[in-house]
């Protein structure tokens, strides 16, 4: 049966035939369907909920998810509901999903109908006459929803120096850049929705320094005074500096603008030469693939992504690649690019008329530390992302944050990551004493392969394998002193889902539990 959305439906017709309320335990979950739409029942300390069971983020099925006794999280990129409400909790959603009422008769539980969805807005006495955000990537896109979603109603402003406003960054080096996605799925927003919200978006607009004991910053010719300052001015690209590194056909990977340009010439490309195997060099890579274009990859590194995912999961990673056609150039570097080649490391030349980098990137901590800021290795926050100055937050790839699982302050450079924090400091801005605790999340994928990670492990001494990396269903787990850090997994969506709650609870038993029994 297919739902209006043309997807096919599955399971029992909630409002016709029901379900028997004794097959929906406390703390589990049944999916159907009710008026052509997927709905999920969730039994949650007694109660019953109906949710719509398609995330709104990419439509992933929640069904197929986790309800950890709280939220239900999807399988796809981890995001988390109420069921209660339908709010979406955590990112990458940011929309709620919709909640029907439910009648129980007769033994069997059915969907009535649709309900309103719930408000989420109050007072916020102690709040700040302004705030200002510097930044219009994850973090200060995600601050500034979260806030008017919160009913905060006094000014909001972002300030970015991109051309364009927040956009879904992820997707600028996966399917957009593939040719898979359209444009107008790149947006967070369109633009009429920072009007509709009283959010005023400048973009173009450096930020030149902050004035703390003024509270203002300094922004082209003129002064913008703030009640609360949010910093998340994100990352740049590592530039190469080599001959030929500023010629017209090279480019970096970091905004939309980027990611045009890049497709625009690869319309006209024979052979592209990517620099480095990271995350953003291998999508690109993939993206890049698909579109047709011969593809090589350089990298001084001897395994791709070893740093990062271990030997076992960077050899699966390149063997990924390679079946698509993609060649490797490993443990050497570029020397020289020129008009339609590059020159490498051991004297051996490639055709490329496109070039892209992606050798890394450097936190933006500039402001801050003429602000005089604690700054180590990035903008030191505290639990509720609040900076040395008690006026200023910081959030996304430049907050350093004491995290709770791994006992050690950490910056980590994710997307969902980023959304998180924005959200975390919007809510301490307002007053409210909701700690930082979330688990980090990111997803990569190439080709027809996802991968997921949950927690962060910088170093580790040892790896193990649960299930099979060769055959693309896995665990990989990172240890340090024996306690398991990070798990990177393959098609096991769930097990990922549920290792990331147990890091939250800190029980690292039952990581290892889950991890034993996956």
């Amino acid at each position: 049966m297919s739902g209006d959305g043309g997807e096919t439906l599955h399971g029992p017709d909630l409002g016709e035939t029901g379900v028997a309320a004794s097959d929906l335990r406390d703390g589990g979950m049944v999916g159907g369907h009710y008026g052509g739409a997927p709905v999920l029942l969730v039994r949650k300390q007694g109660a019953v909920y109906a949710m719509g069971a398609k995330c709104t983020h990419y439509g992933g099925p929640l069904d197929e998810g986790h309800f950890d006794g709280s939220t239900v999280r999807c399988p796809w990129h981890h995001a988390c509901f109420l069921p209660e409400t339908g709010e979406a909790v955590r990112p990458p959603a940011i929309d709620p999903v919709r909640c029907y009422a439910v009648a129980e008769r007769n033994g069997r539980l059915f969907v009535t109908g649709k309900i309103p969805p719930a408000t989420t807005g109050a007072s916020h006495a102690s709040a700040p006459a302004s705030v200002v955000i510097v930044g219009g990537g994850a973090a200060g896109f995600a601050a500034a929803e979260m806030l008017r979603r919160l009913g905060y109603r006094k000014p909001v402003t972002i300030v970015t120096a991109d051309a364009s406003g927040p956009v879904d960054r992820p997707n600028i080096s996966k399917d957009y850049l593939a040719g898979t996605a359209p444009e107008e799925w790149i947006p967070l927003r369109p633009d009429d929705w920072y009007g509709d919200n009283d959010i005023e978006l400048r973009t173009n607009e450096r930020v030149r320094r902050i004035i703390p004991r003024e509270h203002a910053i300094e922004i082209g010719d003129g002064r913008m005074e703030y009640g609360a300052l949010l910093l998340a001015t994100g990352a740049s690209p590592i530039e190469l500096h080599i001959p030929g590194a500023d010629r017209p056909h090279v480019r970096y990977l970091r905004t939309l603008a980027d990611s045009r340009a890049i497709i625009e010439r690869a319309t006209r490309a024979d052979h592209a030469v990517v620099i480095g195997a990271s995350f953003i060099g291998l999508e690109a890579a993939a993206s890049l693939r698909t579109r047709g274009v011969d593809v090589h990859v350089v990298a001084p590194d001897a395994v791709p992504m070893r740093r990062a995912l271990g030997p076992d999961l960077g050899r699966f990673v390149r063997n990924l690649h390679e079946k698509r056609g993609v060649r490797f150039h490993l443990e050497r570097t570029v020397t020289e690019i020129g008009n339609s080649s590059v020159t490498l490391s051991d004297g051996s030349t490639l055709d490329a008329d496109l070039v892209v980098i992606g050798i890394g990137v450097r936190p933006n901590v500039a402001l801050a530390e003429d602000a005089g800021l604690d700054v180590d290795r990035g903008v030191v926050v505290d639990e509720f992302m609040r900076t040395s100055d008690p006026s200023i937050w910081a959030a996304g790839d430049i907050a350093r944050w004491p995290d709770r699982y791994t006992g050690i302050p950490l910056r980590i450079e994710h997307w969902a990551v980023a959304q998180s924090q924005g959200q975390a400091a919007a809510r301490s801005i307002l007053g409210l004493k909701d700690p930082y605790t979330s688990i980090p999340f990111f997803w990569s994928a190439h080709y027809d392969t996802t991968i997921s990670y949950v927690g962060n492990a910088p170093e580790w001494d040892e790896t193990t394998v649960t299930g099979s990396i060769e055959q693309g269903n896995c665990l990989v787990t990172y240890r340090k002193k024996g306690k398991p850090l990070a798990v990177a997994s393959i098609n096991r969506d769930v097990a990922s889902l549920r290792i990331q709650a147990a890091m939250e609870r800190g029980d690292v038993a039952a990581v290892e539990a889950i991890i034993r029994g996956a």
